[in-house]
Order: structure tokens, then sequence, then C-alpha cells
């Protein structure tokens, strides 16, 4: 057996020998074929630059996306959201809360390349609340889970244990019929509860929210059926309570359905609004929890989350911590970068580090899905962005 001392000198000398030279791109080209990274979606920004490619088959992580104000986060995000619809047969959820996905199904003028072919092939349904001619997005209150109709009530089963035991006793009537046909029946029951249920429903206005179906289709309905991807425009209804409802009533069944598993992507835009730890009403606290359970749970069943948000420090820690894969642009926040080499540790510190002097469309991309950590420049959409900034009025 050799001394440490001996082994301490061969190691280094192993070590002084090795010569360090600046990669070619063909070495870059020969790491992206090897790892299988094909989606291309900027310009690697360190030498010897070349394209910056992703790695499609690890989006079975979950990923953390985020960027303050005026960085570009959303407009980057449908880089890359063009090139998984384009390139893979992974089915895209977008929840959209500002509308800014809602032509992703449409190509910008002069579009060409291979990418742009495939997206004129592609299934993708925009489903809006209130647009006349646009496709319905609406939700089934019959099919919701006991817990996530308390929810919508608003019942606590302990604070409200009457009601809440009441509507447990509803169970079959619930699942058969929608609410306004048994109103009448709570209205004309003998015992007190039942008539409080029947004015909490009319107190809450639930029975004149544009969100239920009815004779239509459910997004649930809709995202069944697989198209290569959904974008909920959860944006335009009337009150922020029936966004919270799409929103239960779709994760609710793609979690009912996790045994068949069959893999889709649930891209949360504006992740704060769903994820928050300070959410306190009923609504807000059930779409959280489930993205709780997905996110610690949903991967081995092929329900995979792709969270976008400015603030990274209004995301539920139990979630950011179940995410493999981060994608950071501009971020001046100290709060929120020190947060975020805690959780992305894979991450080198001194590249999170130049965050605060991105440029609008730079970003870090470091985790599974990449090859190695990356700045890199996004390149141009293909599909218009929805959303736009309200310019200056000028005299």
């Amino acid at each position: 057996m050799l001394a440490d001392g001996l082994l301490d000198t061969r190691r280094s000398s192993a070590f002084a020998a090795a010569a360090v030279v600046s990669v070619d791109p063909d070495s870059i080209d020969l790491l992206h074929s090897a790892t299988g990274a094909a989606l291309e979606i900027g310009t690697d920004l360190t030498p010897p630059g070349g394209p910056a490619r992703l790695l499609p088959h690890r989006f079975n992580r979950h990923t953390f996306w985020c960027g303050q104000s005026g960085s570009g986060k959303t407009y980057a995000l449908g880089v890359v959201l063009e090139q998984l619809i384009a390139h893979t047969a992974l089915p895209v959820v977008v929840f959209d809360p500002n509308s800014d996905f809602v032509r992703l199904g449409e190509l910008e003028p002069g579009a060409a390349g291979a990418t742009a072919d495939a997206l004129r092939d592609r299934d993708i349904r925009v489903l809006r609340p209130n647009v006349p001619g646009a496709d319905l997005l609406r939700a089934r209150f019959i099919d919701m889970p006991m817990a996530s109709k308390a929810a919508v009530l608003q019942l606590d089963p302990v604070v409200d244990r009457a009601e809440f035991n009441a509507l447990v006793h509803l169970r079959d009537e619930l699942d058969t019929n929608d609410l306004s046909s048994i109103l009448p029946t709570l209205r004309a029951a003998d015992d007190h509860v039942h008539r409080d249920l029947a004015q909490r429903l009319e107190n809450l206005g639930i029975l004149d929210w544009e969100v239920w179906a009815g004779q239509d289709a459910a997004a649930t309905d809709v995202i069944s059926e697989r198209p290569d991807a959904t974008v909920l425009d959860l944006g335009g209804f009337s009150t922020p309570d029936q966004q919270l409802v799409v929103a239960l009533a779709v994760l609710d069944d793609l979690w009912q359905r996790r045994e068949e598993r069959r893999p889709v992507l649930l891209v949360i835009d504006e992740a704060h609004n769903l994820c928050s730890p300070n959410l306190d009403s009923p609504l807000a606290i059930a779409v959280r929890e489930r993205l709780i359970q997905i996110a610690a749970e949903g991967r081995k069943f092929g329900l995979w989350l792709l969270l976008s948000t400015q603030r990274p420090s209004k995301v539920h820690a139990g979630i950011i911590s179940q995410c493999d894969n981060l994608a950071l642009m501009k971020m001046s926040s100290p709060v929120d970068l020190d947060g975020l080499a805690t959780w992305f540790g894979y991450a080198p510190a001194g590249l999170l580090a130049r965050s605060p002097w991105f440029r609008q469309g730079e970003a870090l991309f470091a985790g599974g899905f990449v090859p190695a950590p990356t700045l890199l420049k996004m390149n141009a959409r293909l599909t218009p962005e929805g959303g736009v900034d309200v310019p200056v009025p000028m005299r």
C-alpha cells in the first residue's frame, strides 16, 4: 500500500500535467448530441457561443422559472413552449391569468422553418370565459370531489360542521345534479341547516357564476382529449374565485386520473397567485394544497409542473423545493436571490449573482434539462404574445 504522501504527490502531478483549453463548437455539438439536447431556445452567451438547447426528456422533472417584471420572462417562456409543442408529444396545459398565451395557436407573419411548420400541424385549444366565438372555459361542479365542493361553498368541516355535514349527506344528489336544481329542495326543507345552506348559495352568488359548464364542455373534458396544448385563459372571469374553481377542477381531475400515468406538463404562469403560502380563502388553499401534493408526488405519475413567477419568495417552499430545473432571468431582489441559491444548489453561485445585470431576454438555465449551466439570450418567438405593455401616452 502506498503512503498518503506518495498518493498526494501522484495526484497533484497528474493534475499539474493536465491542459485546460477553450471548448470548440464541435465539442458543444457533440455534447448536445450525446445528451439529447434538441430544443433550440436561444444563443449561448459563453464562448464559443452557438445555439443553446434544452433536453426535452428532462421536462419529466418540475421546473421553476423566475424573473422580475420587464425581464422578458413571459415572452421567453413562450419560446420554450413553442419548442415543446412543436417537437415533443408531451401535452401542455397552460394556466394563463393574464391572457399572455391565448395566441399560442397563431403564427407571426413570415414565421418559417421546421418549428413553424410543426406548430401549424399541432392541436392547440384556447379556452376563454367570455370571448364571443371562442371555445368556452368552464368547470362542472358535480365532477368535483366533496372537499372541493365544500371549498367552493366556503365550508369548514369544523367551524361550519352542521352545514358541512348536510352537504356530505347530499353527496348523491350533488354528484348527479347541478346546484340550481337542488336549491328549491334546500329552501323548502324543514330543518334550518338545509335552509342555511340554501342561503349560503344565494349569498355567495355561486349560481350566477359564468364558470359552470351546464350543457357545455368543461375544461377537463377538453384536456382529457389530449390536445397538444390547452390554454386556460383564467383572467377573463368576472370574479377571482372563478379562476380558482377552474384551476381546482382541472388539478383535481388530473390527480384523480393519476394512475393512468398519462404525462402532461402543467404550466402555471404567475404561480404566486396559486401557490402563495399566504393564501387564506378555502378555494385558494385547496388549489395550493393540490399543487403541493402534485409537486411532492405527481412526478412518478407523469404530472409535471412548470412554475413561472416574478417573486420566488411568494411561492410555497414545499413546491419550489421539489423543482429540479431552473430558468432565471433578471432578478434584483437579494431576498429572492438568496432563496434561489438555497433551493437550487446545482446552479453556480457566480452565475446566480450576475442575474441583477441580465438584459431583457437573457437567462441562466441550470439543472437536469440543460447539458450544463448556461447563460443565454432567448430566441424570438414564432407566435404572438397575447399581453403587451401599455405604452406611455404622448402629447
